[in-house]
């Protein structure tokens, strides 16, 4: 079986600070990338800038910078994004670096040699915000401004010679295509959205860019800037050391296993992208998924209606594993989601401090007080501890499949279910009512116990510096996680001692 796992985040457009949906992308990249690790798989994630076009020209010049300086800039608040929201990415990938220039290059150059790329004059619709062409039933009058339809952004009337990529050409290849991998595009609104699309007939795509000075040059006519998207696509490969077809990175982690999207930039993923790579007789990545939106209201966040809800601000106020935990619980993957301070303090109140944090404080609080914090020895199985300790076992299987199918929800619930079953077995069983039977006591502990290793390292990939606080007090460390020790229901050693725990989520009182 293959145990590589290569998935990706789109790369962001650094016009202008992070904001919550930038996030949101990285922190469910990060959830798949550690779940793939604990469960033994050679995981490469990737993230990083994307640092070319109109809309970066412009920003730069407002700021009185010369372009370069201005990404070198506010790149950086996008690596110390990184860095914050404890993401495990392998590389960050600017698209203004040299190893990129090459990538994008030598796919042209690959492009030209097959005739899928042809000189010719493009007339038509471009919005410099979504830096995208539109037809004109894609466009609309509004406030006596024209704008695209989709994404409401100005578009302007654009006339120029123009290198195009013979995308028409590829509309039943591409059909074909979705139709041997139907998991090819996720979730299925997605995929359906695509199909309807390439349907309804797919035109040549204009890729370069006359008066457009920021960007990489065509190799054959300096002249031209190749289209933002086929260069920053391209960012997939470059990573991986293309067109070095042979180096270690290329071998084991092409195609790409997961692209991890934003729906709106759907159609550029899972139209384009394929195209291009079909074109050029590279294998397209083996999925993309679209997620939804984090609202602000009942809208997308964008600097440009000023509802920006900065990340930063939220983990300096209730720190990073309650953000974490809010965005991969309370947004249902695939969906739109809302984020609002009241609703985040719920989900710290009841979930993290009340249920998790809580259990651990009891059981270990309760061990100390009556077993010196020493696991229990002699523990004698009965039936209500074989069925709750087994419950992973039953699930191990469908954990993963959730995992495989990017149903997060799946994954997320069955924790949660198993940290109110274990609240309820150590309330049920009334540890300190068996003081007087030995056995019983230190079976129920040492159950207890086991119940805390196994949730704390499903939600490992989840809160990771809770859960590793959690597992430190077994002297679980980070690189000894496995998954498949969730099977194992004798894991912790009898006899030897355990740390005290700290309180790990500090329940947020209303003012």
């Amino acid at each position: 079986m293959d145990k590589n796992f290569y998935i990706t985040t789109p790369i962001y457009y650094p016009s202008a600070k992070p904001h919550m949906g930038h996030a949101y992308s990285s922190i469910i990249a990060d959830f798949f990338a550690r779940f793939k690790r604990i469960c033994g798989y050679n995981v490469f994630f990737l993230t990083g800038t994307d640092e070319h076009g109109q809309k970066i020209l412009k920003a730069s010049e407002n700021a009185n910078l010369e372009p370069l300086a201005f990404c070198d800039l506010i790149s950086k608040n996008f690596q110390n994004l990184s860095k914050t929201l404890n993401l495990t990415n392998d590389d960050f990938i600017r698209t203004t670096e040299k190893r990129h220039f090459d990538s994008v290059r030598a796919l042209w150059k690959i492009l030209e040699q097959n005739d899928e790329i042809y000189l010719s004059k493009y007339s038509g619709w471009y919005s410099v915000s979504d830096e995208a062409f539109y037809s004109d039933d894609e466009v609309q009058t509004k406030d006596e401004k024209n704008v695209a339809i989709s994404s409401g952004s100005n578009v302007e009337w654009v006339e120029e010679e123009s290198y195009f990529f013979r995308l028409s050409k590829w509309q039943n290849k591409l059909l074909d295509f979705y139709n041997k991998n139907p998991n090819f595009i996720l979730p299925e609104a997605r995929r359906n959205e695509v199909l309807s699309f390439v349907k309804g007939g797919l035109k040549d795509l204009s890729i370069s860019r006359k008066s457009l000075k920021w960007g990489i040059k065509v190799p054959s006519n300096e002249n031209h800037t190749i289209y933002v998207w086929l260069d920053a696509l391209t960012n997939y490969l470059s990573a991986l050391n293309y067109p070095d077809t042979k180096n270690k990175l290329y071998k084991n982690f092409w195609p790409a296993s997961l692209h991890l999207i934003g729906k709106d930039i759907l159609r550029f993923h899972a139209v384009f992208w394929p195209a291009f790579l079909l074109a050029a007789k590279i294998d397209p990545p083996k999925k993309i998924y679209g997620h939804g939106w984090i609202l602000s209201g009942d809208e997308k966040m964008s600097k440009s209606k000023g509802n920006i809800l900065d990340p930063i601000d939220i983990i300096k106020e209730y720190g990073l594993d309650p953000l974490r935990y809010y965005l991969i619980k309370e947004v249902s993957f695939g969906n739109d989601g809302n984020i609002s301070r009241d609703q985040l303090e719920r989900c710290i109140n009841s979930d993290l401090a009340n249920n998790y944090g809580n259990l651990c404080q009891r059981v270990i609080s309760f061990l100390d007080k009556n077993l010196n914090l020493e696991i229990p020895n002699n523990a004698n199985f009965e039936n209500e501890d074989h069925n709750i300790l087994n419950k992973f076992d039953e699930n191990y299987y469908n954990l993963i499949n959730a995992i495989d199918n990017q149903n997060i929800n799946y994954y997320i619930n069955f924790v949660i279910n198993q940290l109110f079953a274990a609240n309820k077995y150590f309330n049920d069983q009334e540890p300190w009512n068996k003081k007087n039977d030995i056995k019983r006591l230190n079976t129920i502990l040492y159950v207890s116990l086991e119940l805390i290793r196994k949730i704390s390292i499903l939600l490992y990939p989840v809160i990771p510096e809770s859960a590793l606080k959690v597992l430190s007090i077994f002297n679980v460390k980070e690189t000894e996680l496995t998954y498949n020790s969730i099977l194992n229901n004798n894991f912790l050693n009898p006899k030897t001692k355990i740390k005290k725990i700290e309180i790990l989520f500090k329940k947020i009182e209303k003012k």
